[in-house]
């Protein structure tokens, strides 16, 4: 088996981290300008609309580049239809009614276990991505610079626990880690591209007639929330259609560990959008700690 280079996953996983971070704030802004406020299900309305036109995105960009839309095998849908159950809507559903239900610094704290779950999933189902010391220890210390990143005070993680609070938050870090996995299995031998249109297009659907049915709606908007929108929607076609091919390319824990960047990116971009203080020491030394941990698991069985 070859090696697996760090280089040739560095650069494509930092721009989806980097994505996925700015829709920390991005998310809060179109909420604002659409004027959502605490109904869940204008949320997931929200949340629809922005995967399901992600999905058509990715189609259409991939219909011009081969020539005509591309529908999957027979054999394909089923495994289509579960990861866009599973790693969209399910993730998301669980997501926003979740942090609906808890503070952002517990959302954000839970939200990184989707790395360990993802690695320990793999252990199981992959022979080349197994767990070692070196792997675990790279967990371990990215996790601790999510928690720097995250935890302000020592009553930060105070409070209750709740089923539809940090539970929810739990299940929709597990379905992003099922989701990983089921990503892995059905892109092997088909594009990237097309795999990640159809599944976000289905599971943006499902979505957005959740949200529709329970009386989700947006209200009069100005123009600039729907170039909002559209951001959202270019960076989660751009994001999830490279975040597939690195998992159909690479061991599923070399790529997922890249995931405890996101609260450290979507920390610093919300403090620049919010025009607060964010190049801290205590952000710097989060930054070191996540990278040390990307490095220690992507070393793993390398040559120096």
């Amino acid at each position: 088996m070859k090696t697996t280079k760090m280089s040739g996953i560095l650069i494509p996983a930092l721009f989806c981290t980097l994505l996925w971070g700015s829709a920390f704030p991005a998310v809060k802004m179109g909420y604002a300008l659409f004027g959502i406020g605490e109904d869940v299900f204008s949320k997931l309305f929200f949340a629809g609309w922005r995967f399901m036109l992600a999905g058509a995105a990715v189609l259409a960009v991939a219909a011009v580049r081969n020539r005509g839309l591309t529908l999957p095998r027979r054999s394909l849908w089923k495994g289509i239809l579960a990861l866009g159950l599973i790693q969209t809507t399910l993730q998301y559903v669980f997501f926003y009614i979740g942090l609906s239900h808890t503070t952002g610094v517990k959302g954000s704290v839970i939200t990184a276990t989707t790395t360990f779950l993802s690695v320990g999933l793999s252990h199981f189902l992959f022979a080349e991505d197994r767990m070692t010391a070196a792997k675990a220890i790279g967990c371990i210390v990215g996790f601790a610079g999510v928690m720097m990143i995250t935890l302000s005070s020592v009553d930060a993680l105070r409070g209750g626990v709740t089923l539809t609070g940090e539970g929810f938050m739990l299940i929709s870090s597990a379905a992003a880690a099922l989701g990983a996995i089921v990503s892995k299995l059905v892109a092997k031998g088909e594009s990237p591209m097309m795999i990640t249109g159809w599944q976000l297009f289905f599971g943006g659907a499902v979505l957005l007639a959740a949200g529709a049915l329970g009386g989700g709606r947006f209200a009069a908007a100005p123009p600039k929330a729907f170039l909002l929108l559209g951001y959202l929607i270019f960076l989660s076609a751009a994001a999830f259609s490279i975040w597939t091919w690195l998992l159909k390319r690479y061991p599923v824990g070399k790529v997922t560990v890249y995931n405890f960047l996101v609260p450290v990116f979507g920390s610093l971009m919300s403090g620049l959008v919010l025009h607060e203080t964010v190049f801290t020491v205590r952000t710097m030394l989060s930054l070191v700690l996540v990278c040390a941990g990307i490095v220690l698991v992507n070393r793993t069985g390398e040559k120096e």
